[in-house]
């Protein structure tokens, strides 16, 4: 498959997953047809080696592990993670506001660190999830997508705002409420709306997690068909390429797990996110299903290790002088290593090494990512899950422009260089020694 074929197939991953409850249905669909197993929470797991498996919780967060079919009892974990929501709006329980002459707007709040002003004037749809009493009076949770656009937040003509092109300070309360009718509709249409979606009476609706969605296509574009652009590149790109890379990756050593996590944009403290005992509570299940005691377990969280995938920034052309001179990267440079001296990284030296010895056998370049001294960067799920599983980690993304737009921008190659990279990472038999000196072996 060439970079151009693969980032068209990213770009219909993204499509299809609106939200993060849909990028997970997505996920578990491609797992379904490689013939994974799904498990519930609340069910005994029964595992066989050789076997295929994932679990959803709250229907936006999955873990997915295959287990080796030649496992010593002390096995190692080998995991790669990434997140499935990004920045967006969320509509608020009572979402509609009335006028002034005739309009209907929606109520909604910033969810994650925004940019604000990439979300005027584009057509925006309504995607999530509600909760619905069905007839025999069950709760059932249920996607639901609008689909076409049918909202748009717009912009105060430079008439009324003469200073909007020298910065302009966003109120989310007065400026970034969308558009939903100026007249055609009556107080009470997005109750109708959204129970239209769901298939279900207005009455029926008892609860709902929907957000805006930037409905502008994703496209691959340039002169050479060098860019991909979409929303939710941070962090759905990566999810894309570690989803393929475990799948196809085959390892009869180790156990080995892919992580999609909700909630990193906003800190990760739910019970879904990485923070939460989700990952935690899924490897001891699965330890404790293959027979393994407690003391087998342990030796083999110590012999683990976590790559942890969400994007980088790419050093942006018109302001280089926002970046380290020598700590940065450029899109289709490769697959970037991110490290950090406040430890919002989980990088160190060996999971630097460790992971830089597996992409030179894979033949992927390596680029370096450190934000300016003077700065303050963001951070990621890897260094949060190790405080629930204490493991050997590494931080990695694809570099990109203008993280958190609604409308993002990255290199064709890199996705590739990704799945490369961690299928290397997934097939390796890895063996992390702790004894007198750390090494690692494969």
């Amino acid at each position: 498959m060439t970079d151009v074929e693969l980032s068209r197939e990213l770009c219909d991953f993204i499509a299809q997953s609106p939200s993060m409850f849909h990028t997970v249905a997505s996920i578990s669909r491609r797992l379904d047809e490689a013939g994974f197993t799904r498990l519930a929470e609340g069910n005994a797991w029964e595992l066989e080696r050789g076997g295929s498996y994932y679990v959803v919780r709250n229907g936006s967060s999955l873990i997915a592990f295959k287990v080796g079919s030649n496992l010593a009892p002390d096995a190692p974990f080998q995991m790669a993670a990434a997140h499935s929501d990004s920045p967006t709006f969320k509509v608020k329980q009572v979402a509609e506001l009335e006028g002034p002459a005739d309009t209907l707007r929606l109520n909604v709040e910033g969810y994650g660190g925004m940019l604000d002003a990439m979300w005027f004037d584009r057509p925006l749809g309504i995607a999530g999830r509600v909760v619905v009493r069905t007839d025999d009076h069950r709760l059932e949770s249920r996607l639901v997508a609008s689909g076409g656009p049918v909202a748009l937040i717009p912009n105060v003509a430079i008439h009324q705002n003469r200073e909007a092109n020298k910065g302009f300070a966003y109120n989310h309360q007065v400026d970034l409420c969308p558009l939903f009718s100026a007249g055609e509709l009556t107080a009470g249409s997005f109750e109708q709306l959204v129970a239209q979606m769901a298939g279900v009476a207005p009455e029926c609706v008892l609860g709902r997690d929907l957000y805006l969605v930037n409905l502008t296509a994703p496209q691959v574009w340039g002169w050479k068909e060098e860019f991909v652009s979409s929303p939710k590149l941070d962090d759905l790109q990566c999810v894309f390429a570690v989803l393929k890379a475990f799948v196809e990756a085959v390892n009869n050593a180790s156990i080995t797990v892919f992580g999609c996590f909700d909630n990193e944009e906003v800190g990760s403290r739910s019970r879904q996110g990485a923070l939460s005992t989700f990952l935690r509570e899924a490897l001891q299940r699965v330890s404790a299903a293959l027979g393994r005691t407690d003391e087998e377990h342990l030796r083999a969280i110590a012999r683990s290790f976590l790559v942890s995938c969400d994007n980088a920034h790419a050093v942006h052309p018109n302001h280089p002088e926002l970046f380290d001179a020598q700590n940065r990267a450029r899109m289709n440079g490769g697959v970037v290593i991110k490290e950090a001296a406040s430890g919002t990284y989980t990088t160190d030296a060996l999971g630097r090494a460790v992971f830089t010895a597996l992409c030179q056998e894979a033949g992927v370049p390596v680029q370096t990512f450190a934000n300016r001294s003077d700065s303050r960067g963001g951070s990621t799920l890897g260094n949060l899950s190790n405080t629930q599983v204490s493991v050997h980690a590494v931080d990695v993304g694809l570099a990109q422009l203008a993280m958190h737009s609604s409308y993002e921008t990255a290199g064709i190659k890199d996705t590739g260089y990704l799945m490369r990279a961690l299928a290397a990472f997934y097939a390796a038999p890895l063996n992390i020694d702790e004894g007198e000196a750390i090494s690692c072996v494969w």
